[in-house]
């Protein structure tokens, strides 16, 4: 693959730009008033599929989103492989927080990406990863390098819970069927220690409601003598972990998967500073289930955050109120062999069991999955870590990732097909949270790496 380096050096300007320009669309699925963006974001999605050398490109509607499909078919006969991405985005709040315009994205130079470094809302969750694909085909098509089939399945509800992916996958999976799904909505570890993601954690997701008194009370002639729900909620969620930061809900980890002193072992080879750790968000120390590594916490334990929480008077000045209702969204994320369906009941059943008199407790589920662990000695893996090996000159390091894609297990459900991880951001990125950007290395990195996996793969299949 001669040619690859050449090409993109050529073209990286291009590159570049057209990826802003599709930053540039405030895509945020969570939020209404940005529809007509999301829509525009699959149809943008669709224009680029076919300008990179699809033979097919389609908008398929759902009950919420747009899904795009795209294929470029060379041989029947020869290994397909499935890229999914997204092309939504979480929401940019709070503003204020970004340095510059959530979509009005900006090249800056940062320690960690002294070549610059994209920042916008989607940057690097999922546009730039997701965009990776489509010039990595590309190049190539252009370059007469494809060397297999090549199907595109990309979303606008992964932000959301993918609620209707499902469907879709289900009833097409003719359309769909595949030799391998190939997936960058994950990182690395370092620019110059690529890693390979190997797990992902479930989530389930709830926001949960307390109501006291049937209307705001006036806190001096009622405080004291009624629940406030905000005193309320905050005690039911402190009381979630027990003083070891383990959580106490009754079965939680009945199913949780317990690695051996040797998995163990061999996760903590991963190069890793706590000092570096922390520093990067300015904390002094790190906190969590007692037992387990920083690596091992965010990786292979469960958790319960709260995610927002609110209720009462917060506006400007004062007004002394015991409120009506209190609010919260929780997330638990959960390692394989824990099902977020019978976790969220679980929590649904204890959370209202602890409530005391004077309050009642709504539980509503929003959107969950499961988690998923891909096994290192496949062909698929063995192909993208050859491609790594290519063109970072040392062989990734599996890990395990504290996030979740839950439609992974789902794509092995309904397709029968495994799932390759090939991240290329990086844990600083800051995606969800403001100033989120994606290196300009990392992009062309991507782009140079993946055309790799394909010829490793289809050579590996066809031998």
């Amino acid at each position: 693959m001669n040619n690859t380096k050449e090409y993109i050096a050529k073209n990286k300007e291009r590159f570049l730009n057209e990826l802003i320009d599709l930053l540039k669309i405030p895509s945020v699925s969570a939020d209404p008033a940005f529809s007509q963006d999301v829509i525009n974001g699959s149809e943008a999605v669709k224009s680029s599929l076919l300008a990179a050398g699809c033979d097919l490109a389609e908008i398929h509607e759902t009950d919420g989103y747009p899904i795009i499909y795209g294929e470029k078919i060379i041989d029947p006969t020869l290994p397909t492989v499935l890229v999914y991405g997204h092309y939504d985005v979480q929401p940019a709040d709070p503003i204020e927080l970004w340095d510059s315009p959530p979509y009005e994205p900006v090249i800056k130079k940062t320690a960690i990406h002294p070549e610059g470094a994209i920042f916008a809302r989607g940057s690097c969750d999922d546009k730039g990863q997701m965009y990776m694909h489509i010039k990595a085909l590309e190049l190539m098509v252009q370059t007469d390098q494809l060397p297999c089939n090549v199907k595109f399945m990309i979303e606008g509800e992964e932000e959301v819970g993918s609620n209707n992916l499902a469907i879709y996958v289900a009833n097409n999976k003719a359309k769909l069927a595949n030799d391998v799904i190939l997936i960058s909505d994950t990182g690395m570890i370092a620019n110059d220690i690529p890693s390979i993601t190997t797990g992902l954690r479930g989530l389930s997701y709830v926001e949960v409601e307390v109501t006291g008194p049937n209307r705001d009370l006036h806190s001096g002639l009622y405080g004291g003598a009624v629940a406030n729900p905000i005193n309320i909620l905050t005690k039911m969620i402190a009381s979630l972990h027990d003083e070891h930061n383990h959580i106490t809900i009754p079965h939680f980890y009945d199913k949780v998967e317990e690695l051996s002193d040797a998995e163990r072992a061999e996760m903590a080879k991963a190069p890793f500073s706590l000092k570096a750790y922390q520093d990067a968000i300015a904390i002094e120390s790190v906190y969590g289930e007692a037992g387990y590594t920083t690596n091992e916490r965010n990786a292979i334990r469960p958790t319960l955050d709260v995610n927002g929480i609110w209720g009462g008077y917060i506006g400007d000045g004062a007004k002394t109120v015991i409120p009506s209702k209190a609010y919260a969204k929780i997330s638990m994320r959960l390692v394989p062999n824990q099902d977020w369906q019978e976790i969220t009941e679980l929590f649904t059943t204890h959370f209202t069991n602890i409530a005391p008199k004077g309050v009642t407790v709504k539980v509503t589920p929003h959107h969950g999955g499961q988690g998923y662990v891909t096994p290192i000695d496949t062909v698929a893996y063995q192909a993208a870590s050859k491609a790594y090996e290519t063109t970072f000159g040392k062989k990734p390091i599996p890990q395990r990732s504290g996030g979740s894609i839950p439609i992974v297990s789902l794509f092995e459900e309904e397709l029968g097909s495994k799932t390759i991880l090939m991240g290329f951001g990086l844990n600083s990125d800051a995606i969800h949270s403001p100033n989120e950007h994606f290196g300009v290395w990392n992009y062309l990195k991507g782009i140079e790496t993946i055309p790799y996996f394909y010829k490793y793969f289809t050579e590996m299949n066809t031998k």
